[in-house]
């Protein structure tokens, strides 16, 4: 878990999957992925999760403790409800 503000997060796998639409088509084995949506979460999943300094308690863009990209990708998840507070 990600302790950001004195709050536990932890990723929704299932929020993850119906928002890059894993579908079926035909009922059957094959199923459906937007590519865009799965290349772009899967992009910001890999920055949060390879972050190596210090958690910024305020995530501002004045701080000097967590990189911009980690930033705007953890905002960007919380905001779609894909990180969510435990």
């Amino acid at each position: 878990m990600l302790k950001v503000l004195n709050e536990n997060y932890y990723l929704d796998l299932d929020a993850i999957e119906q928002y890059i639409n894993i579908t079926s088509l035909t009922g059957g084995p094959e199923t459906h992925i937007n590519v865009v949506k799965y290349e772009v979460v899967k992009t910001m999943l890999e920055v949060i999760m390879t972050e190596d300094e210090e958690v910024d308690e305020a995530l501002g863009r004045k701080s000097t403790g967590l990189t911009i990209p980690f930033k705007l990708a953890f905002n960007t998840l919380l905001n779609k409800k894909l990180i969510n507070k435990y």
